[in-house]
């Protein structure tokens, strides 16, 4: 497998008050767990900005009008309740939606089999109207959209592993079947969404929230039961992963209890699901996990599984 990694070399430079868990901390100890040898065939590219009109592909343009007036000229603004912004976010955001479509591109180009894109701040949980839960765009709803106008693409499929509910993505698809859209996540848990009963108008939502202290079994069950099964029905031509590692056993924000090995399986199974439809493509996006040795491990477990097929 040739696997594709995009950084976002301005992940420093979007800041969050201190004791805020989505912190350039994060990337930095997936960088150091990159460092091991077993990543030396990883190959890895510098991510560059992507256009303001790439972001009206999943939003209203009101909506980038207001993140681009909440960006201050110094220190750190409160957009939303947790959501923050400084001078360099914008672009820190914008960056990493590049990354994405620049992934997309290579998957179709067959430069790469899949792909990773290491960026922050998140997106799954920004909506078409509304910034909230640390994202500001929804990076993976903008790739969707970028892989039906750029290549063509007939059938999107977005899986979200987050341990909290993709309500951005889920809001801006809920009314679209060319794009399945499935999550597991902690319910009850924020922000509040993710029912068994939200199915999309057009029964393109497939949701299997998990109780606190589920675990591996549980999660692994639902999985193959609901996420496998919707996947093999929809036959994807692109399969698109919101890869949050907040559902591990260490995460404090969270309790589901994963292991990094639950992470490595999840990978796999998407990896023979693209095989049967989508020619092998699968793009990769970092949503949560807060705690840095979860995150890691479980980040680094899931790139070596693509890299190794």
């Amino acid at each position: 497998m040739t696997t594709h990694l995009y950084e976002n070399a301005l992940f420093q430079e979007h800041k969050v008050p201190e004791g805020h868990p989505e912190r350039p901390d994060r990337l930095r100890a997936l960088n150091l767990a990159l460092e091991h040898p077993s990543f030396a065939p990883l190959k890895r590219i510098e991510a560059s900005k992507g256009g303001e009109d790439l972001v009206l592909l999943a939003h209203a343009e009101e909506h980038l009008r207001s993140i681009t007036r909440a960006i201050p000229d110094d220190d750190i603004n409160q957009i939303e309740a947790d959501t923050y912004a400084s001078p360099s976010s914008l672009e820190a955001a914008l960056t990493g939606i590049g990354g994405a479509v620049a992934a997309v591109d290579a998957v179709f180009a067959g430069e790469a089999d899949n792909a990773f894109v290491a960026a922050r701040p998140p997106g799954h949980h920004a909506e078409k109207n509304r910034a909230m839960g640390f994202c500001f765009f929804n990076t993976i709803a903008i790739a969707a959209r970028h892989a039906q106008k750029a290549h063509g693409v007939e059938r999107v499929a977005i899986v979200d592993w987050d341990v909290h509910h993709g309500n951005g993505t889920q809001d801006i698809f809920w009314n679209d079947p060319s794009v399945l859209f499935c999550s597991t996540h902690q319910m009850p848990l924020y922000p509040g969404t993710g029912a068994k009963e939200e199915t999309g108008v057009r029964n393109n939502v497939v949701n299997a929230p998990l109780s606190p202290n589920s675990g591996s079994e549980h999660f692994r069950d639902a999985f193959r039961t609901r996420i496998l099964a919707a996947l093999d029905n929809f036959r994807p031509d692109l399969v698109l992963v919101s890869a949050g590692f907040d559902a591990h056993y260490r995460d404090p924000l969270a309790q589901i209890n994963l292991v990094g090995e639950d992470f490595d399986w999840a990978t796999g199974r998407l990896m023979e699901a693209a095989g049967k439809s989508a020619g092998n493509r699968v793009v990769s996006m970092l949503e949560g996990g807060y705690d840095l040795q979860g995150l890691a491990e479980s980040a680094a477990m899931h790139i070596l599984r693509l890299m190794r097929g």
